[in-house]
C-alpha cells in the first residue's frame, strides 16, 4: 500500500474532527472522497501532507511519517488546493522556484500548461495572485502534472474551470500512469465516475462507507 491511514484522531478545541479513521491507499487507486462540509476531508488531506500532528493513531506514505520524515514524503505527493495560496510573485518567478526545488522541468510545464490552454509564455510577467480563478487552478494543475508523483491529491480541482477548461483536465486524468493513485475530494462525483473506483464517504469525521465502485 502507498497511504495507510489507522485509528487517526485529531481535535480542535477538544473537539474531534477526524474520529478514529483508517483507510488505506494501495498504488493506482482511484478514490473519489465526498462528505458535506465539516466532515472532515481537508483535515485528514493536511495531516497526510504532514501540515497537521495528530492526537491519535498512525499515518504512513510509503512506509514514512509524513511529519517526521516530510522530505522523503512530500516528493511523491501533488496537492492542488481547491482555494489558491495568494502567491505574490510573478508567474516566472514561481516557476523558476518550483523547478528548482521540486526538480520539474521547465519544459513540462509549460507542455502540461498548453494541454489546459493556458499561455504561460504571454504571462509570465503577472504576479500569480492577480490571475483568474481559472488561470490560478489551471497553472497548479499542470504543475502537479509535470511532478509525476505518486498520489495527485485534488480538492474540488474543477471549482474555478469552465467547462472546455474540465474537459481537458479529465482527458489528462485519463492518461495517467496505472500506478499513479488519484484522490478527488469533490461534490461532482458524475464528473468523475469514470475516472475513480472508490467512493469513500465522511461525515462528522467518521468514514460512514466505503466501497468500490
Amino acid at each position: 500500500m502507498f497511504v495507510n491511514v489507522k485509528n487517526v484522531t485529531k481535535k480542535f478545541l477538544g473537539v474531534n474532527v477526524l474520529d478514529d479513521v483508517s483507510f488505506d491507499i494501495n498504488l493506482g487507486g482511484r478514490i473519489a472522497m465526498m462528505g458535506p462540509n465539516g466532515a472532515g476531508k481537508t483535515t485528514l488531506i493536511r495531516a497526510i501532507l504532514g501540515f497537521y500532528h495528530i492526537d491519535e493513531g498512525k499515518i504512513e506514505v510509503n512506509g514514512f511519517d509524513p511529519i517526521k520524515d516530510r522530505v522523503k514524503v512530500l516528493p511523491n505527493i501533488s496537492f492542488i488546493p481547491q482555494l489558491p495560496p495568494p502567491i505574490k510573485i510573478s508567474l516566472e518567478e514561481m516557476i523558476s522556484f518550483i523547478t528548482k526545488s521540486a526538480n520539474i522541468s521547465r519544459e513540462m510545464i509549460f507542455e502540461e500548461s498548453n494541454k489546459m490552454d493556458l499561455n504561460l509564455k504571454k504571462n509570465l510577467h503577472k504576479q500569480f495572485f492577480k490571475l483568474s480563478g481559472g488561470m490560478k487552478q489551471k497553472l497548479l494543475i499542470a504543475i502537479a502534472l509535470s511532478k509525476k508523483s505518486s498520489l495527485l491529491v485534488f480538492d474540488e480541482p474543477t471549482a474555478n474551470l469552465d467547462p472546455k477548461a474540465r474537459e481537458h483536465f479529465y482527458k489528462l486524468l485519463e492518461k495517467l500512469d496505472e500506478d499513479c493513485s488519484t484522490l478527488f475530494i469533490t461534490h461532482r462525483l458524475d464528473e468523475i465516475k469514470g475516472l475513480v473506483n472508490r467512493q469513500i464517504y465522511m461525515d462528522l469525521g467518521k468514514v460512514i462507507e466505503d466501497e468500490k465502485i
